[in-house]
């Protein structure tokens, strides 16, 4: 079994859409797939309670199928950051909290590909003390990094690698989601920004995403590879 945590150089790097994405390519090998997000902040309240459009998405890429409070069990209304959005519900995050909940979820959910996303980038706060990367150091993930490729990502993504080494966890693969149409509009300086990273980040690449004007995992899937994972 293949577990990973996803994390992004920041927030709408495009996580969810290389999730899964690769979800969707595991799938496309016949895997069992899961895809797990266990706080999201920004959900709408609907008549089956509260969801998060990211959550879905990866509800969607599950196989066999698995209901939305196993995806996503700690949903909150406002579009901030979630340990706030928890405060104003009246809740407290902590990553033991989390990654008990995590470990009997993938105990009772074995997939042969699981992916577990975190909320923006790798030190988006879940309290006072604890980020989101502490649930991956909790669990000893290996981390995917999902670099939102627009003008300052070569530093974001550095740092983000940086961050992620340092925690001691291995950066597993990174793959980059085109955000902004005119950093990739100048093919010779996009290709080598990329070659930067690849340099740089010393992890495989698992693929470029371009920027798509109705992105959806069916669509990206074809510009990843899940070879190096």
């Amino acid at each position: 079994m293949k577990r990973f945590f996803v994390t992004g150089t920041d927030t709408d790097a495009g996580k969810t859409l290389i999730g899964s994405a690769l979800l969707y390519a595991a799938r496309c090998q016949q895997l069992s797939t899961l895809g797990l997000k266990p706080i999201a902040s920004g959900s709408s309240l609907t008549t089956k309670g509260l969801r998060n459009s990211d959550a879905l998405a990866l509800q969607q890429q599950c196989e066999p199928p698995v209901d939305y409070a196993t995806v996503n069990p700690m949903a909150f209304e406002p579009a901030i950051a979630p340990h706030l959005a928890a405060q104003e519900a009246g809740q407290m995050l902590s990553v033991s909290q989390v990654a008990h909940w995590l470990r009997d979820t993938l105990g009772q959910t074995p997939r042969a590909f699981t992916l577990i996303e975190g909320a923006g980038g790798w030190r988006v706060p879940i309290n006072a003390q604890e980020d989101f990367a502490d649930i991956a150091i909790a669990l000893r993930l290996p981390v995917i990094l999902v670099v939102g490729l627009k003008l300052g990502c070569l530093n974001h993504a550095r740092l983000a690698a940086d961050a992620i080494r340092a925690d001691g966890l291995t950066l597993a693969g990174w793959a980059g989601s085109v955000i902004d149409p005119a950093f990739a509009a100048d093919t010779t300086r996009f290709t080598a920004n990329m070659a930067h990273l690849n340099a740089r980040l010393a992890a495989p690449c698992l693929g470029i995403v371009p920027h798509l004007t109705t992105p959806d995992a069916a669509t990206a899937h074809r510009y990843l590879s899940l070879e190096a994972l």
